[in-house]
């Protein structure tokens, strides 16, 4: 029913509307929203309940969210925070237990607040001392609830900073139950000049360990990538004038030398093998270029093994004192023949396989070669071979989703013609895809889906050359060919 009457307001114009009518119309579609979204933390908690993600094969409510609505894992895993904090809870005993937030679940389901909002008071709730009574914690829930009904997202971030530090004015409720619980550090995906924001709180003794590697390597003059007379590493036999005169030439902000001493650190971390073997692999840098851009030093990008993309120049910096492997493919960009009369791959077959796949082989999933392992297709418990064309990577959190049945994935090998021989192909179990339609992944190969795209562009052109005026027609004949 709510989707019929979505689709009838989708058809209706709103060019009829007086100035009024818009803003009046906004208000009721933001409220029936944010009603709906009530409805759905109620549904994602009910699921919870039930355990619904345990009988699909995955391991959390979050994959289950990605998976039947196809929405990003951030946005799952903010539904989910969401249902687990203003909707009602049932013990082990199977009683009802309060909501987390049991004021911000009353303001969700009258439809005075949204998604932002519960986000704003649930951040605010997780910084709150673990010492603080349970009195003051719901009294500043109640604050913010209230603030979130007639004030916006942000206004509801200020409300509980102001009334944090009225409630902790020196800090002393503070203890390491809150460090532990604050403290983190992540990295943000490759944005298109292929830099990373990283973003973090460091417990103190991480703190005092960092200061030391930057007091050492990010002085003025040390590590620095633009001197190749700059000192690093041990440095002990080096001389205070060498590094003077270093520092000297040293035109880096701290910011930048900061980001240098980092960089040294992983590097030695790396070159002092200290990670042992990862997978089956070293634990060092593994990258994957052509032939033509190892030979002809072309410009372009390499990928590596943990999902992150290098220009071509820096990877061969990288490469220089290491031993590159040759991989062979057919031309349906496979690799040639590897056998093994064993169940475990070998360090070349794995090789081989980060160079073709590029990652997870599940349609959608983008975890890198170093999150996943060696998958047989036809499992190795059904006399499946360890020969490279039955080989395949997978992460271990799609490698739990292929089973036999109509409710688990299955994997083979693909041998339609369509550009995608050879390749992995995925059969999704009912609840994804009722007709089971095999799908490849594309997201580890950006160029393949450009030069598709090519394709269908130039088929597109060829149809309508010579008349202009030609409209598409929508009939099944008529639609876009699946390019070889």
């Amino acid at each position: 029913m709510l989707s019929c009457a979505a689709e009838e307001l989708v058809q209706c114009s709103s060019s009829a509307l007086t100035d009024d009518g818009i803003i009046s119309a906004l208000r009721d579609l933001e409220r029936a929203v944010r009603l709906v979204d009530a409805v759905g933390y109620q549904l994602v908690a009910e699921g919870m309940e039930r355990c619904l993600h345990v009988g699909q094969g995955l391991r959390s409510p979050n994959q289950l969210l990605v998976q039947v609505l196809r929405i990003s894992a951030s946005d799952a895993s903010r539904r989910v925070r969401a249902a687990r904090s203003v909707v009602q809870q049932v013990s082990a005993f199977g009683e009802s237990t309060p909501a987390v937030l049991p004021e911000t679940g009353d303001a969700a389901r009258d439809g005075d607040i949204g998604r932002d909002h519960i986000s704003a008071i649930a951040d605010v709730m997780h910084k709150a001392p673990a010492a603080l009574d349970f009195e003051d914690r719901e009294s500043l829930e109640m604050v913010l609830a209230e603030h979130a009904r007639t004030g916006t997202p942000e206004a509801v971030t200020a409300a509980g900073i102001e009334a944090l530090a009225w409630l902790n004015p020196d800090g002393e409720l503070t203890d390491d139950r809150d460090r532990r619980r604050r403290r983190y550090l992540s990295v943000r995906r490759q944005d298109a000049d292929l830099m990373s924001r990283i973003s973090g709180e460091l417990d103190p003794v991480a703190k005092a360990q960092l200061d030391v590697v930057l007091a050492k390597w990010a002085r003025p003059g040390m590590n620095n990538p633009d001197d190749p007379e700059s000192p690093g590493g041990d440095c002990s036999e080096v001389g205070e004038s060498a590094i003077a005169a270093a520092a000297s030439r040293d035109t880096r902000t701290a910011g930048q030398r900061n980001h240098d001493a980092f960089s040294a650190l992983m590097k030695c971390v790396l070159d002092g093998g200290v990670l042992g073997n990862h997978r089956g692999l070293p634990a060092t840098v593994i990258v994957t270029m052509t032939l033509e851009q190892l030979e002809e030093s072309i410009g372009g990008v390499a990928t590596t093994a943990t999902g992150g993309i290098l220009p071509i120049r820096d990877a061969l910096a990288m490469s220089e004192k290491s031993h590159p492997v040759l991989v062979l493919f057919d031309h349906d960009g496979r690799p040639l023949h590897f056998g093994r009369g064993k169940r475990l791959a070998t360090v070349d077959q794995r090789l081989a396989l980060i160079a073709a796949d590029r990652g997870c082989t599940r349609p959608d999933c983008d975890a890198p070669p170093s999150r996943c392992a060696v998958h047989h297709m036809t499992e190795w418990n059904d006399d499946g071979l360890t020969d490279i064309e039955n080989l395949t990577l997978v992460c271990d959190s799609c490698h739990g989703l292929v089973k036999k049945g109509s409710h688990g994935w299955k994997t083979n090998s693909r041998n339609e013609n369509d550009g995608y021989t050879g390749r992995t192909e995925w059969t999704p179990p009912v609840h994804i895809d009722p007709e089971r339609r095999p799908r490849v992944n594309s997201r580890h190969h950006p160029r393949e889906l450009l030069e598709r795209a090519h394709s269908i562009i130039a088929w597109r052109k060829k149809l309508h050359r010579g008349d202009p005026n030609r409209q598409r027609r929508s009939s099944k004949e008529d639609q876009d060919p699946e390019p070889s």
